[in-house]
């Protein structure tokens, strides 16, 4: 049997894109004929799995996403086609991986009420609604709560086709104890001190990820603390405009920016803290993962995985509406208590669950289950 992937662009440090490639080579464990439609691939690309480049050159997102649907749907219409799953809303799906918020929910908080008169604000809904209106057949594996009160809140009667998935932790993230050596080798690498306090923030699109909201509450902090901090800042994306805040805040110093890499790892068994106040994130893996890895961890309650935070009380959660100022109490607070709270000890305990491992099979079983109902 086949099963169509569709995913605009993959890269191998994203979260929707990890996620995805799990959930395919999971898939292709179980004898799955696999396709992938995509507009890029940067990346290794696994055996068994066949990639599709859709030929679409235009620089316009909107042109470019209609581009793309077109050209795929006369594609499926030439091939053998089981299942048609999603990793980005659009018309086509039978499954969608929900990794994104809610569009209108974002829209309708976060944007002026002008932004609904825009041809970007016409194109996203007209993409959600393929989704989750209620005159649609595309069942939803979402990954939060959170998730599940937005959806149904703004596409009334959709609730019965959303099904929550597992977190999907690799199982390499998960450690019994810190090694301690570890993070001497790489502050030396680094060049910090041993008693600085080095603050970790690990994700690509640095605007959504809360970036100047991280720089803002570290340049707050007392004078003889933030002076023995040091901000590492690790994700895909251009940085300048953070560097140049940096040094409007006078904490250009404490700040460090590099670019997506493989060894994350090291960075949670080195650091103290793993600052993440994002404005919206459907899920936020890197919770999870400094989490298991015993990282403390202060966040945003818009973040999906905010609520794994709270159960496993491995750090401390911005709540909603953000304030900046509560997000500089927070921080401060963290970094004075580091040596005594048990966020540390309590996240590993947490990382001892299976189930924050299971996405992938639990998605694929999905499928099986999906495709036996329809045959």
């Amino acid at each position: 049997m086949h099963l169509s992937f569709l995913i605009y662009s993959y890269f191998p440090f994203g979260g929707l894109q990890r996620d995805f490639l799990r959930i395919a080579t999971e898939c292709r464990s179980r004898g799955y004929k696999i396709d992938v439609y995509t507009l890029s691939w940067n990346g290794d690309i696994p055996d068994g799995i066949n990639v599709i480049l859709v030929p679409v050159t235009t620089r316009n997102r909107i042109k470019r996403n209609k581009a793309y649907t077109e050209w795929v749907q006369a594609a499926l219409k030439q091939r053998d086609v089981s299942l048609v799953i999603g990793f980005n809303k659009m018309p086509l799906l039978d499954i969608y991986f929900a990794a994104d918020p809610c569009f209108m929910e974002k829209a309708t908080q976060e944007r002026a009420f002008y932004y609904k008169f825009t041809s970007r604000y016409k194109h996203f809904k007209e993409y959600e609604e393929a989704v989750f209106a209620a005159s649609r057949l595309t069942e939803v594996l979402i990954l939060s709560p959170h998730q599940r009160i937005a959806f149904e809140k703004y596409y009334p009667g959709c609730g019965s086709r959303l099904h929550q998935v597992p977190p999907g932790i690799s199982v390499d993230r998960k450690v019994d104890a810190i090694d301690k050596n570890i993070g001497v080798q790489l502050r030396s690498e680094l060049g910090l001190a041993a008693n600085t306090k080095l603050l970790l923030q690990v994700g690509s699109g640095f605007r959504v990820k809360g970036v100047d909201r991280a720089l803002r509450a570290i340049a707050a902090l007392e004078k003889s603390e933030r002076e023995h901090c040091h901000y590492l800042l690790i994700g895909q994306d251009k940085p300048n405009r953070y560097l140049r805040l940096a040094k409007k805040l006078g904490i250009a110093k404490q700040f460090t920016v590099l670019g997506g890499r493989d060894d994350i790892p090291r960075f949670l068994a080195t650091a103290d803290l793993l600052l993440h106040p994002a404005y919206s994130e459907s899920a936020g893996y890197m919770l999870l993962e400094a989490t298991i890895a015993g990282l403390p961890v202060l966040t945003t309650s818009t973040c999906g995985y905010a609520f794994h935070i709270e159960k496993a009380k491995s750090g401390l959660v911005c709540s909603y509406p953000f304030e900046q100022e509560q997000l500089n109490s927070y921080l401060a607070q963290m970094i004075r208590d580091l040596d005594s709270a048990d966020w540390s000890q309590n996240g590993l305990e947490y990382g001892k669950q299976e189930e924050l491992y299971s996405q992938a099979s639990a998605a694929a079983d999905f499928f099986d289950e999906f495709l036996a109902k329809e045959a």
